[in-house]
């Protein structure tokens, strides 16, 4: 059972010491989603300050933020996202605070290295339908280079090859099965953090508009009980 493996995931990503015995951090301080099973699965850069006392991904102003997103894009709350997708990001440990004070540090790549095992272990077994890649770094996992307004509002294969469709036939295509295009599909989602200024541009708001016109279409394929997406707890 999906469920059963993740639980036991997660105890090992709990117990792991990795990026502590290599120097890289002081402590290990994992933080992870409810181990339940989703069709559609959201991973970001790694958890923040906030995140680290709530013990839940997404937990501070940005995943606030990130959540309103969901809700325009047809979860009823964040309570519905949170149980429709399971939210994980690249490494599992609170990085510290960048090095000039603002925001927190991106991970280094031995420490995404160090990490990947555990997302790929994750991916594999809940086979996603969908992944939402938010920010560069997950955006760096499925799909070559490119700046980021040629990635948002567009959606790609497992290959990284852009899907060409408009919302309406997204949605028609889904309903008829995998078609030509491989399994996941990937889509970019800017970061939601306040830090960021990408957004202060309304071309790029529009861009984020069409993402989450597509997204919707997407969870409306893999609501609950509905097609073969894995079923998820009521």
């Amino acid at each position: 059972m999906v469920a059963t493996g993740l639980a036991r995931l997660h105890a090992q990503v709990l117990g792991c010491t990795r990026c502590v015995e290599a120097g890289l951090l002081s402590r290990a301080e994992p933080v992870l989603p409810q181990p339940w099973a989703a069709s559609v699965v959201l991973v970001g850069q790694a958890p923040g300050r906030v995140e680290l006392v709530a013990r839940q991904p997404f937990s501070g102003r940005a995943g606030r933020q990130l959540f309103r997103w969901l809700v325009r894009a047809g979860c009823t709350s964040e309570g519905d996202a949170r149980r429709r997708v399971y939210c994980t990001s690249i490494t599992k440990c609170y990085p510290g605070p960048a090095l000039g004070g603002t925001g927190d540090r991106r991970p280094s790549g031995t420490e995404v290295r160090l990490c990947r095992p555990f997302l790929d272990r994750q991916l594999q077994l809940l086979q996603p339908r969908v992944i939402i890649a938010v920010g560069g770094l997950a955006q760096s996992r499925f799909l070559p280079p490119g700046p980021l307004a040629e990635r948002v509002g567009r959606c790609f294969d497992a290959a990284g090859v852009e899907i060409a469709m408009t919302p309406r036939t997204l949605r028609a295509a889904a309903c008829g099965g995998r078609g030509d295009h491989p399994r996941p599909w990937v889509l970019p989602l800017p970061h939601p953090s306040g830090a960021s200024r990408w957004l202060n541009r309304c071309e790029h708001a529009l861009l984020l508009d069409g993402a989450l016109l597509l997204l919707a279409a997407l969870l409306h394929r893999e609501r609950p009980g509905r097609g073969d997406g894995v079923g998820i707890p009521p």
